[in-house]
């Protein structure tokens, strides 16, 4: 199916679930309105609600339409920005740790990435068994490699060993008992910190991704400078500044464009146990 074709598609079936959707609806209305309230009206926040609902039907169809097509076919549409600090990252043989986010076409990126090298994506397994083996396998045609997040660690440690990438994506909610809090959209946030404690484990560098649909059913992967910390012995308070400088790089990109971003998710589910360190 011509991918322009695709995309009117799931801009269609996007706004019927923003019609029809009200419990999302409402999500994504109030973590507008929390963190884009005091730049925003009311109208503004609505109208950006309505456009990242549509976004994410369209964005679902051109996935499929992308794993049914071969990679020559796929790279026609896509742009790279930043490529060298991915070939720069690699050649220090220490794998690679791709940070991004459920912004924009996230599940597009490994069309390109795996022709540097393998791309492991980290992942949580939906509910429903079905779903989730028809999404794997569109990952898998894309050209990911599954990895789900339960006991995922010695399998992130041997294929950084190999100099293979393995992208996380941080913006997402995680328990108590798993995250460290950081600042998101000026409210403390659950996040995980799985990437900084890679990073301090294995030097791999840690390389921000984001892929942003652009005109006539095109991609742009923007690739960004790869982020080394040096460990200063206070392990705890290197994971809190590594995971919060992540997660600042994720804001910084949202904000650019909110349409993209997966508002109707409830970001801030998990709050800190000290009322004192909410804000």
């Amino acid at each position: 199916m011509p991918q322009c074709l695709c995309v009117f598609q799931g801009k269609i079936l996007g706004l019927l679930f923003y019609l029809f959707d009200k419990k999302h609806r409402e999500i994504a209305f109030k973590n507008l309105f929390l963190a884009l309230g005091k730049k925003k009206t009311a109208v503004e926040l609505k109208k950006t609600t309505r456009r990242s609902f549509i976004h994410f039907g369209e964005f679902f169809f051109s996935m499929i339409n992308f794993s049914s097509v071969g990679t020559s076919h796929r790279l026609k549409f896509i742009n790279v920005e930043g490529e060298h600090y991915l070939d720069d990252a690699l050649k220090q043989n220490r794998g690679v740790i791709l940070i991004s986010a459920h912004y924009g076409s996230w599940e597009i990126a490994p069309s390109f990435l795996s022709l540097k090298a393998p791309v492991n994506v980290i992942v949580r397994p939906l509910d429903n068994p079905v779903i989730e083996k028809m999404i794997q396998k569109i990952r898998m045609n894309i050209g990911a490699k599954v990895l789900t997040k339960f006991n995922a660690s010695k399998h992130i440690l041997r294929v950084l060993s190999k100099n293979e990438m393995v992208a996380i994506l941080m913006d997402q909610n995680v328990l108590r008992s798993q995250a460290v809090f950081i600042d998101f959209f000026g409210k403390k946030a659950a996040a995980t910190p799985g990437p900084a404690i890679f990073h301090l484990r294995t030097g791999a560098p840690l390389v921000p991704v984001f892929c942003i649909p652009v005109k006539q059913s095109k991609y742009l992967i923007k690739i960004m400078e790869p982020l080394n910390f040096t460990s200063t012995g206070n392990v705890e308070d290197d994971i809190v500044k590594i995971t919060q400088t992540c997660t600042k790089i994720i804001e910084d990109q949202i904000s650019e464009e909110p349409r993209f971003w997966l508002w109707f998710h409830d970001r801030w589910r998990t709050r800190p146990i000290d009322p004192s360190a909410e804000d």
